[in-house]
């Protein structure tokens, strides 16, 4: 559903256990999630792989992209692990949570909740610190990446350079707790972010009612 609009996807380990055991996993992990969003055209724009789920902010191309895609990366990650580690059964707790998401209102919000995951934790003093991530591409432009740059990241600068300092500023800043009980409260109940038109929107696709929030509570801007 919804090609062109973005959805910010949760993975968790089965019973909150660890998904990742090395360093080689998150490497085979980041291999397969490439090589996945390419085949089904789907475009990556962040991700962190902390120790027991994964974040990642995507945009599908074309029609059931997504659920290709992490079908996909799915299958060939567990084979990895269970072959890895001479083990059977299941690594993930149930299918993946995904929620739509309003592009101005939220989305570079989501590039630096996703980010700023292993800070919010205390593994890392800033997201940049942190190896398996995209944030250190996007404070330090590398030419050889999995990430596609969103049209919004575009718009903060003209080179790459430009960008990446504005970012990193940006990201320097902790997120105001209500968009954050905003983002956590969405992906949990799996219902969109952003806007009562936004929500409407979807709702008409859907052809059924769907709740962003509580009455009375509104997505704050980026900035």
């Amino acid at each position: 559903m919804s090609p062109g609009l973005p959805q910010h996807l949760v993975q968790r380990g089965n019973n909150r256990e660890p998904c990742f055991f090395a360093e080689s996993d998150y490497l085979a992990y980041l291999h397969w999630l490439e090589r996945a969003a390419r085949t089904y055209r789907v475009s990556v724009h962040a991700y962190v792989l902390m120790p027991n789920h994964v974040h990642l902010l995507a945009t599908p191309g074309v029609e059931g992209g997504i659920s290709k895609m992490m079908q996909y990366l799915g299958r060939h990650y567990v084979q990895y692990i269970n072959k890895t580690y001479h083990r059977s059964g299941t690594l993930w707790e149930r299918r993946f949570l995904a929620s739509l998401i309003e592009s101005e209102c939220c989305l570079l919000s989501l590039y630096r909740y996703i980010e700023s995951n292993p800070v919010r934790a205390g593994l890392v003093a800033a997201p940049e610190q942190y190896r398996w991530s995209s944030a250190r591409t996007h404070v330090a432009p590398q030419r050889e990446t999995l990430l596609v740059d969103h049209d919004l990241y575009l718009r903060l600068g003209d080179t790459p350079q430009v960008r990446a300092q504005a970012y990193l500023e940006s990201s320097r800043k902790p997120l105001e707790e209500e968009m954050l009980a905003e983002i956590r409260h969405a992906i949990r109940r799996g219902v969109p972010l952003g806007s009562e038109g936004f929500t409407e929107q979807i709702e008409q696709q859907l052809g059924r009612r769907v709740r962003l929030r509580k009455a009375g509570r509104k997505p704050k801007r980026n900035g």
